[in-house]
This record gives C-alpha cells, sequence and structure tokens, in this order.
C-alpha cells in the first residue's frame, strides 16, 4: 500500500512539474481582440483559493478599463485600506482626481522643462502622495471622472487630444504655463468633468483639503517607498528611474533584494497592505487561472537572486509596467503566496474576477518598488 501511495505521489508531482515546464502558444482573447501568447499549463499547480488568505480590508476591485492609471487605482485603493486600518472608517476615494491633478502637474513641468519631460498615462504611486498634500482628496460619489450616463473609463481619446496639444506648443515654443494649464485642464473637461472646489458628504461641506483631514486623517508623510537594485548603493536614497517618474524622485529607499522581501512579507502578515509595482508582461502571468509564477523555463527557482534580478532590469526584460494593491498572505505547498487586488483587464479572465495570487519567485524577480506606511518598516528604515 506504501508502495502505491509513494508511486502515486511521484506520478503527481511529475504532472505538477510537467505543467510549469511545458510552453505553448495560446489563443486568447485579450481586450475584444483575439490575440496569440506563448504561455505554459498552469491548471495543475498546487495554489490557494480567495478564501485561503489572510487580508485586510480593501474594497471589491475596481476596473480602471481603458487608461493607463494603474498607479491612480492601485494607489488608492491603498489608501482606502488605510483609512479603515487608521480610524475603522469605510471612505470610497476618486482615483481619477488624483488622475486629472497629476495631468495638470505633469504639463506645468512639461512647460518648466520646454518640453524635456516625459507626458504620458502612467505615474508612480508617491505621485498620489503629492497630490494629497497639494489638492487634497475627494470621494468616488463626488467626483468621479464619468460623464452623461457612461459606466467605464476611457481615456484614448482625452489623452490623444492632451497630447497633440503639448506637441503643438512644443513645435511652436508657446511655453506660457497659464495658458498650457488653462487648455489642458479645458480638455479634461470635455472628457471626465472638472472636480468641484466644495462638496457634501454625509451632511457636510468640505473642500478636497478639509475631507483629506476631517475625514479621511490621511498624512502624505507617513508612507515611505523602497526599490531593490544594484545601481545605487544599498540604504542610500535614490531615484526609481522609469519613464512614469517623470519628476525624477529620489524618495526611494534602496534595498538588498532580501529586505525587500523580507519587508513586504513581515508588511502583509501584520495587518500592513501596500501599493508594489513592477513587470506583469510575463508568460508566467495567467489571467485565465488567477496566477503569476517564474516559470522554470524562463528562470529555475534555485537562480533567482539579486544578480538575475537586475540582469533583467539592465537588459529591460523587467520593465516598470503596472501598479496593484497588495492586500493577502498565505502559504502553501511551501511557497509564499500574496493575494493581489488589479485594476487591470487581465485579473477579469479568471475565477476571481479583480484578483491575482502572486507566487513569491514572482515577487522576487519582478516586483520593482512598494510603498507602505513607516510603521510597518521601522526597523528597515534605521539602516537609512
Amino acid at each position: 500500500m506504501k508502495r502505491i501511495t509513494f508511486l502515486l505521489l511521484i506520478l503527481f508531482l511529475t504532472g505538477i512539474l510537467f505543467a510549469q515546464d511545458k510552453a505553448e502558444y495560446q489563443k486568447k482573447f485579450i481586450w475584444d481582440r483575439e490575440r496569440t501568447i506563448l504561455t505554459g499549463d498552469f491548471s495543475k499547480i498546487p495554489k490557494p483559493a480567495l478564501e485561503d488568505f489572510n487580508r485586510v480590508f480593501a474594497f471589491p476591485a475596481t476596473h480602471q478599463d481603458t487608461t493607463g492609471t494603474c498607479w491612480s487605482f492601485s494607489t488608492t485603493s491603498f489608501l482606502e485600506s488605510e483609512i479603515f486600518r487608521l480610524h475603522h472608517k469605510k471612505v470610497k476615494l476618486s482615483e481619477i482626481y488624483f488622475a486629472y491633478w497629476d495631468y495638470v502637474e505633469k504639463v506645468r513641468r512639461f512647460v518648466r522643462e520646454k518640453g524635456d519631460s516625459h507626458f504620458g498615462e502612467g505615474s508612480e504611486s508617491n505621485a498620489v502622495l503629492l497630490k494629497i498634500k497639494k489638492y487634497g482628496m475627494m470621494p468616488e460619489n463626488v467626483y468621479s471622472g464619468l460623464l452623461n450616463g457612461e459606466t467605464r473609463h476611457n481615456h484614448e481619446a482625452m489623452f490623444a487630444e492632451m497630447n497633440d496639444y503639448l506637441k503643438f506648443i512644443k513645435k511652436h515654443g508657446y511655453w506660457d504655463e497659464t495658458i498650457a494649464i488653462k487648455s489642458i485642464r479645458a480638455i479634461m473637461d470635455k472628457y471626465i468633468g472638472r472636480p468641484a472646489e466644495k462638496f457634501v458628504y454625509e451632511g457636510r461641506a468640505y473642500t478636497p483639503k478639509a475631507f483629506r483631514d476631517d475625514v479621511c486623517g490621511i498624512n502624505p508623510d507617513d508612507y515611505v517607498g523602497f526599490m531593490s537594485t544594484l545601481k545605487d548603493s544599498f540604504y542610500t536614497m535614490a531615484e526609481y528611474e522609469a519613464p512614469d517618474n517623470y519628476w525624477h524622485s529620489k524618495a526611494y529607499h534602496n534595498v538588498p533584494l532580501d529586505d525587500f522581501y523580507t519587508a513586504i512579507k513581515s508588511a502583509i502578515t501584520r495587518g500592513y497592505s501596500m501599493v508594489i509595482g513592477g513587470d506583469v508582461s510575463e508568460p508566467g502571468k495567467y489571467g485565465w487561472e488567477d496566477i503569476a509564477i517564474v516559470v522554470p523555463w524562463d528562470l529555475p527557482q534555485e537562480a533567482i537572486n539579486q544578480y538575475s534580478r537586475e540582469f533583467r532590469i539592465y537588459n529591460k526584460t523587467t520593465g516598470d509596467d503596472h501598479g496593484i494593491h497588495l492586500i493577502g498572505f498565505t502559504q502553501k505547498d511551501g511557497h509564499d503566496w500574496f493575494l493581489i487586488k488589479d485594476s487591470g483587464s487581465s485579473s477579469r479572465y479568471g475565477k476571481y474576477s479583480g484578483y491575482y495570487f502572486f507566487r513569491d519567485d514572482f515577487v522576487k524577480l519582478k516586483m520593482l518598488t512598494f510603498l507602505v506606511h513607516k510603521d510597518a518598516v521601522k526597523e528597515l528604515l534605521k539602516k537609512f
């Protein structure tokens, strides 16, 4: 009987390894168009279910749809969790409010730099903190960014019009900051509306800054960002080099990979969620099974370290693709698993719409930054 059980176990494990080792082309509908992707068979990989995770409070996943504003959706979700953790309040915030003012600041910098500044839909999680400081916060039911009965976000036409305008002023040298910002706001107002200067929330009148202070109770200075790269000295502050860091922020604590990963795991197991960002354009990220792993035909588990991670950053096979909200943790079959709340479209392909399960190897190799409350990383911050 023991021999039969042992043989069955060997066959089972062989099946799991084969499932991970097998690469194949599959035809999938992605964003309403059929595409051919190189991927594998993930159906037999041992993975947790949604109910297996210990998780923090978070509202149901919101779809960013046809926008490049994952950074705002993920950070807004994180802030909602923080408001609940700190004050036991459930406050649904406006994601588009931060995007609106980020575009204003991008244009301001674009003009001041005479066009030598990146203008795109993307940004970074700490950009939201800067907007909170300057512009406050707003509830989603006051400013949704959806007009005329719209139910889905689509910024394609708006961004194209803004981008064309900036190309025009650069070509002709029209560097009047006031006029440029006024013109960009007029474009956004047409597509997503203008945020109110005052509004009523639960029977009281607020400005966005008063709402930040009196309702949300969020202090932007309480949050810290981390990265792990050999390009800068460890335990120093440095710039995160990515186009979406358009203002060249140096507010990133650079730490070795072991510290980076340990801080993530320690924080979530103690009830601190975080915004995490990195590369999600990988064959091991498979929305139809709600899973993200590193497949062995990409890199064996034992080869994942600081250097293999850095090599992928160096040759740009790891890039700054997507911002997500890490909200839960569990362990299964010797692996750490992280529950990811994701505003992107691919998170809606599988059983658990709006969620992914990231395995430890994927986090170590492909995630580049995270933002968390400073209390979650007190000991790590002492090294700086």
